[in-house]
């Protein structure tokens, strides 16, 4: 986010049991059509839910007003982006050039 503050990505989860009577965990996290700055890069992007909503997705699902309207692009605005080397797939590369802040052209979306 364009203050630092830390943000959290819309998600499920669900446990069950494996066919060896194990209990797994799962979870996706999910997705929206992507805001003008991650439209640059990919299709698709996570949701991203403001601080406010929390207590909403993580409530049950009431009938009266499910969290679906939360399922949206983030505020693009809001919002800023890095440009990353493909070094960071290694643990070892631990050099601060790893990566620089990127800033979206003008109407590239």
């Amino acid at each position: 986010m364009k203050d630092s503050s830390p943000f959290a990505f819309a998600g499920v989860w669900e446990r069950w049991i494996a066919p060896d009577k194990k209990p797994v965990d799962s979870f996706a996290i999910i997705t929206t059509d992507p805001n003008e700055l991650a439209a640059t890069v990919h299709n698709r992007m996570p949701v991203i839910v403001e601080p406010r909503d929390y207590t909403r997705w993580l409530t049950r699902a009431d009938d009266e007003q499910p969290p679906i309207d939360l399922l949206r692009p983030c505020d693009a605005d809001a919002m800023k982006a890095w440009t990353v080397t493909p070094a960071v797939g290694n643990v070892r590369n631990n050099e601060s050039g790893l990566c620089s802040e990127w800033e979206c052209p003008p109407n590239s979306a």
